[in-house]
């Protein structure tokens, strides 16, 4: 038995990206714990979906060939998005206009209301490849990906738990959406 501890080598997140498909054989987990993010391809989009015209989804195009190849290849990709409640208008853009070309193509998503995941999930944002790798995602007060914590060796249990307990405590995309009636139509101030 190894008592390796962990050894965490600090990335550029577009170091990550260009690596992602190389991380993982079996299975990989995304946990999203923000309410925003700020991603160049999404600035678009997003401004489209705020002043209520109609999507244009070829930009999910890629992401959809990343995750078809993948389950292709027999691998499983999941995702949980821990979310505020009532959600934003950021987050309704996600559940509406981004989700549904990631499980179209294949992969499992799940949302979680914050205050069901409040004392269980003690992990940030990240990614968990077959249990032997977890990429910590670092962000700004901005949204953006500051660097990538590439953590290898002893010490991923954490992650596996937390992802046991989002995984079982979330919805599927499609039932939180229903559930909790979110639709195109802006969120109106309290």
């Amino acid at each position: 038995m190894s008592t390796q501890s962990t050894v965490v080598t600090v990335v550029s997140f577009e170091q990550f990206v260009q690596d992602f498909d190389s991380l993982f054989r079996r299975r990989v987990f995304r946990l999203e714990t923000l309410d925003w993010y700020d991603a160049p391809n999404e600035r678009e989009p997003y401004a489209r979906f705020l002043a209520g015209q109609p999507a244009d989804l070829a930009w999910r195009e890629p992401w959809k060939r990343i995750v078809r190849g993948h389950r292709e290849a027999g691998r499983i990709m999941q995702r949980v998005h821990i979310v505020t409640e009532p959600v934003s208008d950021y987050i309704r853009f996600e559940l509406l206009r981004v989700y549904p070309a990631n499980v179209e193509a294949g992969e499992d998503v799940r949302i979680l209301g914050r205050g069901a995941a409040a004392g269980i999930i003690q992990s940030a944002d990240f990614w968990l490849f077959d249990d032997d790798l977890a990429a910590v995602l670092k962000y700004d007060n901005e949204g953006q990906v500051e660097q990538v914590e590439l953590r290898r060796g002893h010490g991923l249990g954490s992650y596996a738990i937390d992802r046991r307990l989002a995984r079982r405590r979330a919805i599927p995309l499609a039932q939180y959406v229903a559930e909790h009636n979110i639709t195109e139509g802006r969120t109106q101030a309290a």
